[in-house]
């Protein structure tokens, strides 16, 4: 059987509809115990009834991280405190945090929902499943853990870094699955060549689940072809829970986006249009599975598309592109818009290069300069020809790409620093930004 649960994951759409409006009105009938909600159903009208399809929707207002920083820590929530069983917050260094709250059934039905995409992409109960990612307040190892419970594999709990024990244990308990963010995953196989372990003949893994920053398909294939293994994209936030809001297939053309639990939109960051079917927006999502604390029209920052046509797999929901990055991580150096995952896809490209790089911009007279330094993989240091050749190649690729001409520094391996966290990637070092 390729399907977790058959029947909703290839419902017809006009069932998938129908459903996604049950749910609705059920979740705002939830949400008017909220006391955020509550005032705004109130002035704005809405109740269960009011909801006749989903065009309804956009009665709704949006909802952002700053409402949710302002009715800190339970002014969003729909249930009584008695009934939270958990909670999780994001990691703001400043003011509030964003805090999420769970029932049970919450708990229970993100369990489901992360097992939905493992078992998409093969994990069976025969497999050895180990998390790369850190547990407690960040939702990405807990969310995992409980996916792979659920799914009956044997898990092993391994939390962030350590690499060394990390390889230890893929190697001792014959790991099969492995989920760790991309730039991690990199690290990871720096390690086991270090080691002297090949690890597409010296291990059992087969598949790898990724996600929680952007990345470009070059970066996948790479970590492919380093750990010998599949790579899927995951999206999650902490927002929706966590990691399972979407999941690539093994079509590995996009990810499913689960219909059943959210309502996605797709809509332009600056009118807060619907995009034409096609065209790249940010998402914008409702959770329609949730009781703890239901969100309406959640502005997520990220950036993506819905892709058109069905996919081969005959899962009928829905499939978003990767991500393009967010709308708030977006540089704009001398009026142009770029994105770090731009600048990825090209020098991941030049096999000579090595997988860590930075980009750091700063202001030089009256001027915006962009610095990109890039580790080298097998290419020596000393062999200038060589370099200056290389150097020149990428700065041309990068300013195709672009439209700007950065300084393109090559740098041995090992010189930038690791990350065990999500990869730090731009220095903004500018006055007045």
């Amino acid at each position: 059987m390729e399907y977790w649960q058959e029947e909703i994951e290839t419902m017809k759409r006009s069932d998938l509809e129908k459903l996604q409006v049950e749910r609705l009105r059920k979740t705002v009938e939830i949400a008017m115990n909220s006391p955020f909600y509550g005032k705004i159903f109130k002035e704005k009208g809405i109740t269960p009834e009011s909801i006749k399809s989903l065009d309804d929707l956009k009665r709704f207002p949006f909802t952002t991280k700053e409402d949710l920083r302002n009715n800190y820590p339970f002014g969003l929530a729909s249930v009584s405190k008695e009934k939270i069983v958990r909670l999780h917050s994001s990691s703001g260094t400043t003011g509030n945090p964003t805090v999420i709250v769970h029932t049970q059934e919450d708990l229970n039905q993100w369990a489901n929902q992360v097992a939905r995409c493992m078992y998409m992409v093969g994990l069976r109960d025969t497999d050895v499943f180990q998390n790369t990612s850190g547990y407690g307040m960040f939702t990405g190892g807990l969310g995992f853990q409980y996916g792979a419970e659920r799914l009956g594999a044997m898990t092993i709990p391994a939390a962030a870094g350590n690499s060394k024990r990390q390889v230890k244990f893929i190697m001792d308990f014959g790991t099969t699955v492995l989920h760790a963010i991309p730039s991690y995953a990199t690290r990871l196989a720096e390690v086991f060549f270090e080691m002297g372990i090949d690890p597409k003949k010296d291990t059992k893994l087969t598949t790898l689940c990724i996600g929680a920053e952007p990345h470009s398909e070059e970066q996948r294939k790479r970590i492919e072809q380093l750990l010998g293994v599949k790579a899927y994209n995951c999206f999650g936030m902490s927002e929706m829970n966590g990691p399972g809001v979407a999941f690539e297939c093994k079509e590995q053309n996009g990810l499913h986006i689960w219909e059943d639990y959210v309502i996605a939109e797709i809509l332009d960051p600056e009118t807060l249009e619907p995009v034409a079917e096609g065209e790249v927006g940010e998402l914008v999502l409702t959770t329609i599975n949730r009781e703890a604390m239901p969100l309406f029209r959640y502005r997520t920052r990220d950036l993506t598309r819905f892709l058109p046509g069905e996919c081969p797999c005959g899962r009928t929901h829905r499939r978003i592109s990767r991500f393009q990055g967010r709308s708030d991580d977006m540089m704009i150096v001398k009026g142009v818009n770029i994105f770090p995952v731009q600048i990825e896809k090209i020098l991941m490209g030049f096999k000579e290069l090595g997988m860590n790089y930075l980009i750091t911009i700063e202001t030089v007279g009256n001027n915006d300069e962009m610095m990109v330094e890039v580790e080298l993989g097998e290419v020596k240091i000393d062999d200038f020809p060589k370099l200056q050749a290389l150097t020149k190649e990428i700065t041309r690729q990068l300013k195709d790409e672009i439209l700007l001409t950065p300084r393109v520094k090559l740098v041995e391996n090992g010189t930038l620093p690791q990350s065990e966290g999500k990869a730090v990637r731009v220095k903004d070092l500018r006055k007045n930004h």
